[in-house]
């Protein structure tokens, strides 16, 4: 492990019938590329004698992966959405996230497109766009 880039990353996403093979994400923002939001794996409650209880909860994964107005990945979303809209249904991804600089490897499994902007918003240029995925689960490995 030489640094903490994440310049080398790469991202791949499969989609159903839409995108068989899986396809690798390009041309992210500047300052944001993805992220996933903490997960609460487990609830823990407090009786009124002081006796904690807990227990396992499993919980989906939330990702934000922001792109450029003009990335070519764009078009695996718009055609994700496009195909949603057309059957009426919900297309589950998979995919895989490697990460070299901290030596990672994570597996993305049954995700759903649960957010996606129609158009960039349009300033002195076009700005960024936001996409989200909920994932059933998300699996570190050694890479």
């Amino acid at each position: 492990m030489t640094t903490l880039t994440s310049a080398n990353s790469v991202l791949t996403l499969g989609v159903g019938l839409v995108f068989p093979v899986p396809q690798k994400i390009e041309g992210y923002a500047t300052d944001d590329a993805f992220a996933f939001d903490a997960v609460q794996p487990a609830q823990a409650v407090m009786g009124v004698d002081g006796d904690m209880s807990a227990g396992y909860t499993p919980q989906p994964v939330i990702q934000t992966i922001t792109l450029q107005a003009d990335s070519a990945s764009k078009f695996i979303f718009e055609g994700w959405i496009a195909a949603m809209k057309t059957a009426r249904e919900v297309f589950y991804a998979n995919g895989s996230l490697a990460i070299p600089s901290i030596e990672r490897k994570y597996t993305l499994q049954r995700g759903v497109l649960t957010q996606a902007p129609p158009v960039p918003t349009a300033r002195a240029i076009l700005q960024p766009m936001t996409f989200q995925i909920t994932w059933q689960n998300v699996s570190p490995s050694l890479v």
